[in-house]
């Protein structure tokens, strides 16, 4: 979906990336990131978004919570990051970087709560009474407060499915009653997810029921606190600066970039906006059978937010290949494992096992068993990989 965009956009870094795969600098099975790119969207949309007056946290699991993709996040402006897991959270924490909500999408197992609690998020995103008093106990041992955002839901919300969770809006006062009864915790706003979706027939991005049940929220939280108490609203989902002006006329605080950062949300796939594509799946022909290349897998996941489309890879065996016509390759059923993807070049297209292999879907790398690769200097004559990390954000180095 994103490769003719990375060809016509950001050639220059899928050359980089078959040089340096080339030269044995890029391990097959990588997502790899251009960071100065990356730097450079990210600083455009935090001066848009602070411009608004709006928080940019940023969301990293897409992007395998590798070191120098924070690093570079972080240079580029944003104001902290939203970890999707405890597994966002470590990487963020051990590198310096502002954790500045934690708990949202994924909310803190009750084993995990103590060492969430020692992170000190900025906010912790709640769902549950339960889930508040499990956050109470081990902040309450620290001797802080912490501020807390609550997830709430009405009849006609949109939910991914498995996603569901959170106060029914009716259930609010007293779920505010709760949280600042509760030793350790202070309410100090509202979410949901998503709050903006992609609408395929208008090839727009609009605002989900959910952004009603925030606004209304946010009356009920004004009258159970009183006049003058800021009242935070964190509204992820489909962020990219081409929305900057929604999301603050929905009475958003708080934005969650993720691949506006990459230039690789569904709007990215459909107009030409700011961000410029800085992401892509690079891997190598591993064999041929009875003609038939196959390369390595470990990182054909496709983020479904499009319908079902055919899948074309550009192969190369040096960066002037980057002109060459991309082939079709058969995506693995989601219900095997992707040890291998079959090629479909022409009869007359000579491909060999060690040919670089380039795919432009939306990468999701914390979900796959891909290496995530820096790479700088990319519109230089000397690129170089700035780090190999695992998708846990661990730095891999070379044998």
């Amino acid at each position: 979906m994103f490769l003719k965009t990375l060809l016509t956009r950001n050639r220059p870094f899928v050359e980089a990336a078959i040089r340096l795969h080339q030269e044995g600098s890029i391990p097959a099975n990588s997502y790899v990131m251009d960071l100065d790119t990356i730097e450079a969207n990210t600083r455009y949309f935090s001066n848009e978004a602070h411009r608004r007056g709006l928080t940019v946290y940023a969301m990293s699991k897409q992007l395998g919570r590798a070191g120098g993709a924070l690093d570079a996040i972080t240079r580029g402006g944003a104001d902290g990051y939203v970890a999707v897991d405890m597994a966002c959270a470590r990487p963020i924490v051990a590198g310096g970087h502002r954790l500045g909500n934690l708990g949202h999408l994924v909310q803190i197992a009750r084993g995990e709560t103590r060492e969430a609690a020692g992170m000190a998020p900025e906010y912790w995103t709640i769902f549950s009474r339960a889930k508040a008093s499990a956050a109470s106990r081990a902040v309450a041992r620290l001797g802080r407060t912490q501020d807390v955002l609550l997830r709430i839901w009405d009849e006609g919300d949109v939910f991914y499915p498995g996603h569901e969770g959170g106060f029914h809006i009716d259930d609010l006062p007293a779920a505010i009653a709760f949280v600042n009864r509760t030793d350790g915790l202070r309410f100090a706003g509202l979410t949901t997810f998503p709050a903006l979706l992609y609408d395929k027939k208008t090839r727009k991005v609009t605002a989900t029921p959910n952004v009603e049940t925030l606004a209304r929220g946010v009356e009920v939280a004004a009258g159970v606190l009183g006049d003058g108490v800021r009242i935070e609203v964190n509204a992820p989902g489909t962020t990219s600066a081409a929305v900057l002006d929604l999301l603050a006329d929905i009475g958003a605080t708080q934005v969650e970039p993720g691949h506006g950062l990459t230039g690789s949300t569904p709007l990215h796939a459909v107009e030409e906006l700011p961000e410029q594509p800085a992401a892509l799946y690079l891997t190598e022909v591993a064999h041929l059978h009875q003609g038939v290349p196959l390369c390595f897998g470990g990182g054909f996941y496709v983020d479904p937010v499009f319908d079902p489309y055919g899948t074309r890879a550009l192969v190369a065996a040096a960066p002037d290949d980057a002109s060459s016509e991309p082939v079709p390759l058969d995506m693995p059923d989601p219900a095997g494992i992707d040890y291998y993807a079959r090629l479909h070049p022409p009869a007359s297209r000579n491909v060999e096992e060690g040919d670089t292999v380039i795919c432009g879907f939306r990468v999701q790398a914390f979900v796959t068993r891909a290496c995530v690769v820096g790479v700088t200097g990319a519109r230089t004559d000397a690129p170089v990989v700035a780090g190999v990390w695992n998708t846990l954000g661990d730095p891999i180095t070379a044998r």
